[in-house]
Parts: C-alpha cells; sequence; structure tokens
C-alpha cells in the first residue's frame, strides 16, 4: 500500500511538473485527498460505531501535519540553507484563511451546536457544511488558477514572480498522459489495498493501548508522507511558495473535499458521525492559525518561526498519545 501512495504521488509530480505552478500543487493535493477519503471511508465502513470520530481525528491530523509540520520543515531548510525563507503573502495569506474558515465550519462548530447530542452535525447542518466546503475549495482553486495566478508562483529574494523553473525540462505531454493514466491506476490500488490494511492499523493501535485517535493520525501520516518530501525539494531549491501551496492546499483539499465526501458516505454508512473537536484540539487549532498568520504576514521567515511550527506539531502525537 505504502509503494502504491509513492507511485500515485510520483506520478501526480510528473503531471505537475508538465502543468507548472499553481497547477501542479493542485494535482498533487488532490490525488492526496482521494487517498485519504477511501483510507477513511474503508475504515468506516468496517469499524462502526467505534470510527465514528476518524474522519474528525484524521482530518485534523492532516490539519496539524500541514500548517505546523511540513511548513514548518519547509521553513527551517530553505532558511537554514538560503538565510531566510522568502514567499508570496498575499497567495499564502488567502490560503490559510480558507483552511482557517473550513476548519472552524467542519471542525469546531459542531462542539456547540445544539440540534442534535454531542458533538454531530444534523443532516441540515451537515449538509450545509459540506455544501460551503465545497464552495469555498472552488473559489480557492478558481482565484490560484485563473484570476490571481501569480500570487502562488515562488518569487526572488528581489520579489520578483518565478513564472519557470530551470532545473530540468518538463515531461512530453505523451509521458504526462502516461503519468496520468497510471495515477488512476494507483488511486486504484491504494482504495483496494485498503481494505486489507484497515484491520492492521487498528489491531496495531489496541494492542499498543493507545488511544482510537491515533489511527487517524497515522493515516494522514501515510498519505502525507510523500507530499512532504515533495514540499522539503521545492524549499531546499527556494521555491518556498511551492512548498506552501502544496502544505495549505493539502490542508484545504482534507477539508473541503473529505467532509464532503464523508457527509456523502454518512447516507448508507451506519454509526453516528462525531465531528467535533474536544477543547484541546480546539485551543491548538486556534494556536496554530495565529502563529500561522504572524508567520505569513512579512512574506519572509527564519529559523525562530520554523521552530515555533514544529513544537506545535510535535505538541499534536504527545497529545494524541497522552491525552
Amino acid at each position: 500500500m505504502a509503494g502504491a501512495v509513492l507511485a500515485a504521488v510520483h506520478h501526480a509530480e510528473v503531471v505537475a511538473h508538465r502543468v507548472g505552478e499553481p497547477f501542479g500543487s493542485l494535482v498533487l493535493a488532490v490525488a492526496v485527498t482521494i487517498i485519504e477519503v477511501a483510507l477513511i471511508v474503508t475504515l468506516m465502513a468496517d469499524g462502526g460505531d467505534k470510527s465514528s470520530t476518524l474522519a474528525r481525528d484524521t482530518v485534523f491530523a492532516a490539519v496539524m501535519i500541514t500548517c505546523n509540520g511540513i511548513v514548518g520543515l519547509s521553513l527551517l531548510v530553505a532558511s537554514l540553507r538560503h538565510g531566510t525563507a522568502v514567499f508570496n503573502p498575499e497567495g499564502t495569506g488567502a490560503a490559510l484563511a480558507t483552511v482557517a474558515t473550513l476548519a472552524t465550519l467542519s471542525l469546531v462548530l459542531p462542539t456547540f451546536t445544539t440540534s442534535k447530542p454531542g458533538p454531530e452535525f444534523s443532516t441540515v447542518q451537515l449538509t450545509f457544511a459540506a455544501l460551503s466546503s465545497l464552495i469555498l475549495y472552488g473559489l480557492f482553486v478558481a482565484t490560484q488558477t485563473v484570476r490571481h495566478r501569480d500570487y502562488f508562483l515562488p518569487i526572488t529574494r528581489q520579489g520578483e514572480v518565478i513564472t519557470a523553473e530551470e532545473h530540468a525540462a518538463a515531461p512530453s505531454a505523451r509521458a504526462a498522459l502516461i503519468s496520468l493514466g497510471l495515477l488512476g491506476l494507483a488511486l486504484i490500488g491504494v482504495v483496494g489495498l485498503a481494505k486489507g490494511v484497515s484491520p492492521t492499523i487498528e489491531s496495531g493501535v489496541a494492542a499498543a493501548g493507545l488511544h482510537h485517535a491515533v489511527v487517524g493520525v497515522i493515516i494522514a501520516l501515510l498519505v502525507l508522507l510523500p507530499e512532504s518530501i515533495a514540499a522539503l525539494r521545492s524549499a531546499r531549491r527556494d521555491r518556498v511558495q511551492t512548498s506552501l501551496n502544496l502544505a495549505l492546499g493539502s490542508a484545504m483539499a482534507s477539508i473541503g473535499l473529505t467532509i464532503p465526501a464523508v457527509a456523502l458516505a454518512s447516507v448508507w454508512l451506519s454509526g453516528p458521525l462525531v465531528l467535533g473537536l474536544g477543547a484541546t484540539h480546539m485551543v491548538l487549532l486556534a494556536l496554530t492559525v495565529v502563529v500561522a498568520s504572524l508567520t505569513v504576514v512579512p512574506g519572509r521567515a527564519t529559523p525562530l518561526q520554523s521552530g515555533v511550527h514544529l513544537v506545535l506539531f510535535a505538541a499534536y502525537p504527545e497529545l494524541a498519545i497522552n491525552p
């Protein structure tokens, strides 16, 4: 299954290199999200009531991994290698605002609504959250790829937009089409293998005596590891904006596409769908949004900012294991 995930992301990167930025980051983010949705739905279908929080745990894990782990590592690599990490605050700020809004609507509000007992949405509320997620994600994609594409392109240290990459020639149209077909096959392989892997993941977590939320962390780490490698490669080449596009785009796709998919799947899945975060995770989410906002505003970062993000990232699995 890990091989299928790596193959899927590899072929997504080939397609991404062909279409260029910011379309490339979008292709990779959507491919990763399809894998994530397949894993969540498969585990929920087999898990019954004990998997009622799986979608919430996985989506929140993806947000923490991308907004703190990938962002922190990318800023650290770029700042240590090039002095400071530079990026476009307009595009990055728009992406962060969208992620914060989606996370609040989908993961925070269910804790406080009263139409249904527990941290759950009613059917009408869940439909609204799903449609809002799709609309916001669609608006962001239109902004990123059409109206303000230059906001999401890498920039030089003088603030000039880099419109083309010089490190390697883009693959041919034929190679890109072949990779597109192989990407589809790899995604089908991930979906099929998820059925066999899901009992192993859950039994391993149970045998270790860990909280069930750790299953969501494992899924998110598995799915996002190849994308993390792609972001670090971009950071090493001083293309921090590409790294941030990958990180925040994945967080956005994880919420904006996973929540509607899970909402649709809940029609035939038995058991409750718990989306509301607990108090500890809400504090982590709020702190992440505040810290990320302060990181984005200047348009450049030092190892200090990366260290703050990485500490927040480390706090999440520590609290998942020891709630």
